[in-house]
């Protein structure tokens, strides 16, 4: 049937299962610029807001099901330029026995600010170099989701760099966990502490006990 010949209900049907398909192969966040790509204006999208077919994320990002979504979901979806850092990839790697309230994202320092404004999951921006961004990145299964995290020994050393940003508890524990792992590459974890500038700090305080 043509689409001239199918009625309003038909329409309508058909652009929530395309709107469904687009949020599936996104991750299940889509922005507004995606949307019009299936032929849908603001006025279109704000209906199917108010009538509860998607949800508004936040400005610009629209979601099905949003607060039914596990956490690791939205951020694979809203930051897959960012890699976890600190707190979030110390409890990806099991450095960490409880998991954070927020999630910690490294993200290219030109990135807008207006990315990190949700109110839900809690995400706290590490503005990086672009550089460096990539350096140490390695793809971990998150939940049911792949995403982009710190290597052991680039995350010792970017806790060691931001120490004043983390509880001193947490880096005891972090530190400790690292000791006792059995993959490690203490060559490699001096490689990124003279990238990132921490190599005193990595001899003073591991080197001390390897």
């Amino acid at each position: 049937m043509s689409e001239n010949k199918l009625t309003r209900q038909e329409k309508r049907e058909k652009q929530i299962k395309e709107i469904q398909q687009l949020m599936d192969e996104n991750g299940g966040v889509v922005k507004t610029s995606q949307l019009y790509t299936l032929g849908m204006d603001y006025r279109r999208i704000q209906s199917f807001v108010e009538y509860g077919v998607i949800e508004k994320v936040k400005n610009g990002y629209y979601s099905m099901n949003f607060h039914k979504r596990r956490e690791e979901e939205i951020i694979a979806a809203m930051f897959s330029d960012g890699v976890l850092t600190m707190e979030s990839a110390l409890y990806c790697h099991r450095y960490l026995k409880n998991r954070p309230y927020k999630w910690t994202i490294a993200v290219d320092k030109n990135t807008s600010k207006s990315r990190f404004k949700l109110d839900y999951p809690l995400v706290l921006p590490y503005y990086t170099e672009p550089e460096v961004l990539q350096m140490g990145v390695v793809k971990m299964e998150i939940g049911n989701v792949q995403m982009s995290v710190y290597c052991r020994e680039r995350l010792i050393c970017d806790v060691l760099k931001y120490e004043n940003r983390m509880e001193r508890e947490d880096i005891q524990q972090a530190l400790r966990a690292f000791l006792a792992d059995k993959n490690k590459d203490i060559a490699k974890l001096l490689s990124y502490a003279r990238e990132r500038k921490v190599l005193s700090k990595v001899r003073n305080q591991i080197g001390v006990w390897l």
